[in-house]
């Protein structure tokens, strides 16, 4: 297998929390922990995520975000991004503001990837972000993304498809990897199919060279923030190994660690789950099922 460099550069725009762990209060650790260097800029700067009954802050203005990659840009450093990641917007006008960081890091690094975490909602709870967000992502930045990590309400909500049984949830993934960019990946979190395995939550990625299906112990868990450090995880393991495969079978057996260490816990502990963030031997590996 072909090793990338261990050590990249990932410009990461999401969302910020004091306390707790979700956007990139969930997502530099384990891209640092994994050996790669973070750029983080903040969409939104709140006390704690929105689930709680209370929390103070506010979203960034795009422009201050903008004035943000601006410098880097100037500064000289965009040629050395190998990768954009990109979570909760907050404002969509912070969509035109990602848009054009990625623009300006492909200038500077023609292989540069950018990896979307499209973050509008979930089962349960429906959509969570204003309602024009969902088109931006839709019409704005999956089209210019190389990966993206929808859960399967999300996949639902771009495509207008369903994930209950294997067959549609793999149309539904391929009907959105055909609006991205050639040879994009599509990474399905959070599948919970009729026709899957009882007790098991599956994560499916379609390439344009197959697609694979992985299976772990289904965890209720704190249901904030995984998702975000999953897509880190994956992103992270991608970039060093360049594996659909080792990445999925080595960012599975990491969340299903910080998970099981955050049992009974209101936020994700993976600080103290560390440790499990970069297995030396994946718990769980994908089967091919394209």
């Amino acid at each position: 297998m072909e090793i990338a460099p261990a050590i990249v550069n990932i410009l990461s725009i999401q969302s910020h929390v004091a306390y707790g762990h979700v956007g990139n209060s969930a997502a530099v650790f384990p891209l640092q922990r994994l050996g790669h260097e973070v750029w983080p800029i903040h969409t939104v700067a709140f006390s704690n995520h929105l689930g709680y009954p209370t929390w103070t802050g506010r979203a960034r203005p795009p422009e201050e975000v903008a004035e943000i990659v601006a410098g880097l840009d100037r500064l000289g450093v965009l040629k050395r991004c190998d990768a954009v990641l990109s979570g909760y917007l907050g404002d969509k006008g912070n969509g035109a503001m990602v848009l054009d960081a990625v623009a300006r890091v492909r200038a500077a690094n023609a292989n540069a990837l950018y990896a979307c975490d499209p973050v509008m909602g979930d089962r349960g709870v429906g959509l969570f972000v204003k309602p024009d967000i969902p088109a931006i992502f839709g019409e704005q930045l999956l089209p210019a993304a190389d990966m993206t990590f929808p859960n399967a309400f999300e996949l639902e909500q771009l495509t207008g498809g369903t994930t209950d049984r294997l067959p549609t949830a793999l149309a539904a993934a391929e009907a959105l990897r055909v609006r991205m960019r050639p040879g994009a990946l599509v990474v399905v979190t959070s599948l919970l199919r009729a026709d899957g395995p009882a007790g098991r939550i599956e994560v499916l990625v379609a390439g344009a060279d197959g697609a694979w299906l992985i299976d772990s112990p289904y965890q209720s868990g704190p249901p904030h923030g995984a998702g975000d450090c999953f897509a880190a995880l994956f992103l992270g393991h991608y970039l060093k190994a360049r594996s659909i495969e080792e990445a999925l079978a080595r960012a599975v057996s990491a969340i299903h660690g910080v998970l099981t260490a955050s049992t009974g816990a209101a936020e994700l502990r993976i600080i103290a789950a560390q440790d499990q963030l970069d297995p030396r031997e994946p718990a769980f590996r994908p089967q091919r099922v394209r």
